[in-house]
């Protein structure tokens, strides 16, 4: 007992408990002021999302604490269940989901309260990851091996796009960045950037004939240039038959599949169109916001287009746009720099890991934190589309922060065991 007592109190990281402890304080001070009712001005009124919030930062604590208490063991071991459960939930939610802004996301728990099967799924799929790729024998090179680690979290992936909720299905694909640090070869990072760049010039200049005639040009140089080397003329051809059959899938889906309003929000960032009163309205407003806080900002709830309510989804998905107007430039840098100080301690933490199974689920707490922090914020200042995902540990949602809160102090307490072994 003694030592479970000076194992919780000393070899937890206190950094990354901090960290946590401070972005949930701005989170709920900044909903504060986004969401602001006269009628019930005080922060901790629970009729309001700010005393919500309070409700989910407390929820998001004793979680926090009973995950600290828990045998490292019996974490590892619930990882199979959790996905289970969670993958039904996502079952459940198409066919009895409540539906907002067009996505079937959220199940209705009543009193206002509402459950989102995404964002817990998120949390078991990087354990159940961790799990299989810290077991014997897995070989991250080999077919089958890989094939389950897609299938892993291709899963839920596709049960999410039925929703469709495109922002949290994205987040998925920043587990590749596990794969890269566990033998995954690079070459399939500089692929990934290869097919997001033809997926944007497909996009903008909606000429796939163009295209693939270009990709074939260029790779009739290489094989002319290369011909003696039979190996890279193969790799080349293949590469160019995946590229050709890449970029037409896009132009179906694009003028197949998409929706209109998925379309329009995908034209906005790539430059094709510029609507500051439709469909980027809200990215328009949320600059304004931005850059009207200036070095220092507005004051606390002092900003206008967060008083007035300029920017829609103010409290969630467009929260940092009252992080730029009332705290400004010095106050943005602030919280840029929790977020990016929390992803060095994790990426650090880590590193110190001699199981396995804590390193990899270390890394997808780290990638999966990367992306929603990378999608949020730029799509507040336009640089990636509008596609709706939270800013973590901030945004106001329930189902978020405790996500989060799960996500980070499975890690801190695999960590504070870190001189044992963590079996999967």
């Amino acid at each position: 007992m003694n030592n479970q007592r000076s194992n919780f109190f000393f070899n937890v990281d206190w950094v990354m408990v901090f960290i946590y402890l401070a972005l949930c304080t701005i989170g709920w001070f900044n909903i504060h002021s986004a969401a602001f009712d006269p009628k019930h001005p005080g922060i901790l009124d629970v009729a309001t999302d700010y005393g919500k919030q309070f409700i989910y930062i407390i929820v998001g604590v004793v979680l926090a604490i009973t995950i600290l208490l828990l045998e490292s063991r019996f974490i590892a071991a619930l990882a199979p269940a959790l996905y289970v459960i969670t993958s039904l939930l996502l079952m459940v939610v198409l066919v009895v989901g409540h539906k907002i802004g067009g996505n079937q996301a959220w199940i209705s728990l009543g009193g206002g309260f509402r459950l989102q099967p995404s964002e817990f799924a998120k949390f078991s799929t990087c354990l159940l990851l961790a799990r299989y790729m810290s077991g014997t024998n897995i070989k991250i090179t080999e077919t089958k091996s890989f094939l389950t680690i897609a299938a892993i979290i291709g899963f839920p992936m596709l049960l999410i796009m039925l929703q469709p909720d495109t922002g949290s299905t994205l987040v998925f694909s920043a587990l590749i960045f596990v794969l890269y640090r566990e033998g995954l070869s690079p070459y399939f990072l500089i692929l990934e950037g290869l097919f997001i760049t033809l997926f944007v010039l497909t996009i903008k200049y909606n000429s796939p004939v163009y295209i693939v005639g270009s990709l074939i040009l260029l790779a009739l140089i290489i094989i002319l240039l290369f011909r003696r080397n039979r190996k890279l003329v193969s790799t080349v051809l293949i590469g160019l038959c995946i590229s050709a059959a890449f970029v037409l899938s896009v132009n179906f889906i694009y003028t197949k599949v998409l929706k209109n309003y998925q379309k329009d929000r995908i034209n906005l960032v790539v430059g094709i169109n510029k609507d500051t009163k439709g469909r980027g309205y809200n990215v328009n407003q949320s600059k304004i916001a931005i850059g009207s806080g200036k070095l220092w900002g507005q004051g606390y709830m002092q900003g206008t287009q967060t008083k007035y309510s300029f920017v829609p989804e103010q409290r969630t998905d467009f929260i940092f746009c009252t992080v730029g107007e009332e705290w400004g430039f010095a106050g943005s840098v602030v919280v840029l720099g929790l977020y990016l100080f929390l992803l060095l301690r994790i990426i650090y933490v880590a590193e110190r890991q001699r199981s396995p199974f804590s390193r990899i689920y270390a890394y997808g707490v780290a990638s999966i934190i990367f992306i929603h922090v990378f999608i949020n914020i730029g799509m507040t200042i336009g640089i990636v589309p509008s596609i709706g995902i939270p800013l973590p540990l901030i945004s106001y949602g329930g189902s978020s922060l405790i996500n989060f809160t799960a996500l980070l102090f499975v890690l801190i307490k695999l960590d504070s065991n870190r001189m044992g072994i963590v079996y999967a």
